[in-house]
C-alpha cells in the first residue's frame, strides 16, 4: 500500500491556454531549476508524447513518465503517478495542448484538466502574453471560471516584451484574483530546434539539449517564484490511490529480450521495460545505428517508435544487424514492432533497403496521420489474443503499402473500421502506439513466447 507520505507528495501541473503558450519551457525549467536546488523532481507529461519527458528526464535525472487517461483509463492516472514519484520531494506535470483540450468527441477524457482534477493538483497556468495586455484578465478569467473543480492556483505571463508591458499586465491580473508567479522574457536562446512530429529528441542533440535546458532553469529561476510555486505545490492533498506495480520480476537468469534504442528510436514507455522484466525478462537495449548484432541469446526483439525517416541511410548501411533482424524474425520469435519498428520491419524505407521481414514499402508522406484509436486485436499475435482490446495513438508522416500475406493487426473503431498492422510468424508490427500499463497481459504474454518458441 502507499503511504501518506508517499500519496501527499507536492504537485503541480504546468497548462496552458494552447499550445505553443510555453508549457514545455516553463515545466522543463522548473523541472531544472527545482533540481538544483537539491529537490528531488518527479517529472511527469500529460498525453502521449514519447519526445518532451526526454527533457524532463535531463532536466530531474529521473525518468520521465505519461499520464494518459486515454491510453491507460482515468483509473490509472493516480497509480502510474505514485509509482513514479516515490522518494520524490516534489512532482511537476506538463500537461498538454489548452488546459481543456482532450481527445476529439470525448468531452474533457484525456485533458491536461482532467488530469489535474485527478491528481487534486493545482494548476499554473503559463500565457503566451506577447501580443495583449489587459485582455490577459479576460483570458485568464475565462480559464479560472470555466469549471470549478480545476484550481488554478497561478499564472506565468510568458514572453513579456518590456517593464512597461509586465507594468500593464500585473495591473490587469489584479481585477482577477490570481497571483502572478512569474514573468519570462523572450528567450530566444532557450527555444528547442522542432520538426514534422514535434521536437527534436534529446537523444539526436545531447550537448545543445543541455544547454537549452540548463537555459530554461536560468530564465524560470530568474522570473518565477520558486518558493510561491513550491508552496503552491505543497497545497495538494494526499491521493486515495495505490502506488501502480509492475510486479516483482522472477528469481533467475530472464529470457532476453533485445530493445531498439539510440537516436533512431527513442520513443518508449518507461513501463513497459518494467512489465517485462517483470514478466522474466532480462531487458538489453541496443543500437541499430552502430550494432551490427543483436545481443548475445536474444530471444525476443521490442522495436519502437522514434524517427527512422531521419537515419533511414545509416540503418540501411548497417546490413549486418538489418540480416540478423531478418533471421530472428524468420526463425518465429516474438518480434514486436511499433511505427518506427514497422518501418525498420518493411522491405525498404523511401527506397533504402531495411530489414525486409514484412513483404511492405515504407515512404515518407505530407499528410500527418494523428490522433487516439479505440482498437481490437483481430489476429492472434505474440501481444494479444483476438478480440483483446486496446486503446493507442497514431503520430506519423509515412505510409505503408503492404504485399500479401500478413493478416492485420489491429481493427479500429471508427467509422470506416479499417484494419491496420501486421501479424505473421511470431511478428506484431502496426502504426498504433499503445500503454501497456492498461493491459499488463501484453507484456506477460510476449515473455511467454519468448520462452518457449
Amino acid at each position: 500500500m502507499v503511504t501518506s507520505a508517499a500519496s501527499a507528495v507536492p504537485r503541480l501541473v504546468v497548462a496552458a491556454p494552447s499550445s505553443g503558450s510555453g508549457k514545455t519551457t516553463v515545466a522543463t525549467g522548473l523541472m531544472a531549476a527545482l533540481t538544483g536546488r537539491g529537490l528531488a523532481v518527479s517529472p511527469h507529461k500529460v498525453g502521449p508524447d514519447y519526445i518532451d519527458p526526454g527533457y524532463h528526464a535531463l532536466a530531474t535525472g529521473r525518468v520521465g513518465r505519461n499520464l494518459d487517461a486515454y491510453l491507460c483509463g482515468p483509473e490509472l492516472v493516480g497509480p502510474l503517478f505514485l509509482h513514479g514519484a516515490r522518494g520524490c520531494d516534489i512532482a511537476v506535470v506538463e500537461g498538454v495542448m489548452g488546459l481543456y483540450d482532450g481527445a476529439a468527441g470525448e468531452g474533457e477524457l484525456a485533458s491536461t484538466a482532467q488530469v489535474a482534477k485527478l491528481l487534486g493538483a493545482p494548476v499554473v497556468l503559463v500565457v503566451d502574453a506577447s501580443a495583449q495586455s489587459r485582455s490577459v484578465a479576460a483570458l485568464v478569467h475565462g480559464f479560472v471560471s470555466w469549471d470549478p473543480e480545476v484550481r488554478v492556483g497561478g499564472v506565468i505571463l510568458n514572453k513579456v516584451g518590456s517593464d512597461r508591458h509586465e507594468v500593464m499586465l500585473r495591473e490587469a491580473m489584479e481585477s482577477v484574483g490570481v497571483p502572478v508567479l512569474g514573468v519570462l522574457r523572450r528567450a530566444p536562446q532557450v527555444a528547442v530546434p522542432s520538426r514534422h512530429l514535434g521536437l527534436v529528441p534529446v537523444a539526436e542533440r545531447q550537448s545543445a539539449a543541455v544547454d537549452a535546458v540548463a537555459a530554461m532553469a536560468a530564465q524560470v529561476a530568474d522570473g518565477c517564484d520558486l518558493e510561491a510555486l513550491v508552496r503552491l505545490a505543497r497545497g495538494a492533498g494526499p491521493l486515495g490511490a495505490t502506488a501502480w506495480e509492475a510486479g516483482e520480476a522472477p528469481d533467475g537468469t530472464g529470457t532476453r529480450v533485445a530493445v531498439a534504442a539510440g537516436a533512431a528510436f527513442t520513443f518508449s514507455y518507461a513501463e513497459h521495460s518494467e512489465l517485462l522484466t517483470a514478466a522474466g525478462a532480462e531487458v538489453v537495449p541496443f543500437d541499430p545505428l552502430r550494432d551490427e548484432e543483436l545481443p548475445e541469446g536474444t530471444a525476443g526483439l521490442v522495436v519502437g517508435g522514434g524517427f527512422p525517416e531521419m537515419y533511414a541511410s545509416e540503418l540501411s548501411a548497417n546490413e549486418p544487424l538489418r540480416k540478423a533482424v531478418a533471421e530472428l524474425a524468420l526463425s518465429g520469435a516474438p518480434v514486436a514492432a511499433e511505427c518506427a519498428g514497422l518501418l525498420y520491419l518493411s522491405r525498404e524505407l523511401d527506397g533504402l533497403p531495411m530489414c525486409g521481414v514484412l513483404d511492405a514499402t515504407a515512404r515518407m508522406s505530407q499528410r500527418l496521420t494523428l490522433g487516439y484509436r479505440d482498437a481490437v486485436a483481430v489476429s492472434d499475435s505474440v501481444l494479444a489474443g483476438a478480440g483483446t482490446r486496446m486503446r493507442g495513438h497514431e503520430f506519423h508522416r509515412t505510409v505503408v503499402e503492404p504485399g500479401a500475406g500478413a493478416a492485420p493487426a489491429w481493427g479500429m473503431r471508427t467509422p470506416e473500421r479499417r484494419v491496420e498492422g501486421f501479424v505473421e510468424r511470431g511478428v506484431h508490427a502496426s502504426y498504433l502506439h499503445t500503454h501497456w500499463a492498461a493491459e499488463p497481459g501484453v507484456a506477460r504474454r510476449f515473455v511467454e513466447r519468448c520462452r518457449t518458441s
